[in-house]
């Protein structure tokens, strides 16, 4: 059994908060208001402002010292820049403005820079994934661990997919190219999320993308190294978490999937 520190505590309790609130909204979505942030395919809605302003109450009477960085509010700095609470009111903002169930909550901590602990809400498939650094990884209460396939000939891959607005089209075309062939399959859920989860617990073996912010995966990065598994940048270097990538996998096929991913970098499409 998981023994949450009292960092943890307040982090899952701030997730299912908000969660709470996004289910309410989640349940009346055509009288939800919604707005574009920084084109069409990139949008808000007032669930997320919500759920970031719960998050920061419960997390800044936790740890008034604490740094914030939100996805909506931007960073807020604290005594004790040190350690700096990380979180994604929802994500997989677009899931859930179009009824689709794959969204979460996501409150990661960072502690000189390194990701110490993560939750991940799952709320409507109640889902509580939670990570400690030297604690392990687990979901509902029951730990879990990453898969134990060692080719990625065996292997199911999530990914990110660029949309309208993002970068590097042509680099995921040539991405698929050579992974669809020689894999047992790719997918994309359409949340950081609930991808690097899944990751964590054996579902997916591995998971790449090449756009996102610390928000979006900083609780995924602790969930799949706590279950046993590998992060690292989509080019195979030490990970920063606010470098804008990640590649994340079971360990066993992280090389052999890397260097897919760099081919990918090099080679024009044929």
């Amino acid at each position: 059994m998981l023994q949450a520190s009292d960092d943890l505590k307040a982090m899952i309790d701030a997730a299912r908060a908000a969660g709470d609130g996004l289910v309410r909204h989640f349940g009346a979505l055509a009288s939800l208001g919604v707005r574009t942030k920084s084109g069409p395919a990139d949008l808000v809605s007032i669930a997320d402002e919500e759920a970031e302003r719960t998050i920061r109450a419960i997390l800044g009477k936790a740890r008034p010292s604490y740094g914030f960085l939100g996805e909506e509010g931007g960073a807020t700095s604290g005594g004790d820049d040190a350690q700096t609470w990380i979180a994604d009111p929802l994500d997989g903002t677009t899931n859930f403005l179009f009824g689709t169930p794959l969204w979460g909550v996501n409150v990661a901590l960072a502690r000189e820079g390194d990701i110490v602990a993560g939750v991940t809400w799952l709320p409507v498939l109640n889902e509580m994934y939670v990570a400690e650094k030297g604690a392990g990884a687990w979901l509902n209460g029951q730990r879990i661990h990453v898969s134990s396939r060692h080719r990625l000939v065996d292997s199911v891959l999530g990914c990110g997919i660029p949309f309208a607005g993002k970068p590097d089209h042509p680099v995921f075309a040539r991405e698929m190219a050579l992974l669809s062939a020689n894999v047992a399959g790719i997918r994309r859920t359409g949340a950081c999320s609930v991808d690097m989860a899944y990751v964590a617990a054996g579902r997916w073996d591995a998971y790449w993308e090449r756009a996102l912010n610390a928000w979006d995966m900083g609780p995924g990065v602790i969930l799949v190294r706590e279950a046993g598994g590998l992060a690292s940048s989509v080019t195979g270097a030490a990970l920063d978490v606010h470098g804008g990538n990640v590649c994340v996998s079971n360990g066993a096929i992280h090389d052999a999937l890397i260097e897919q991913l760099n081919r990918a970098l090099r080679e024009p499409s044929s």
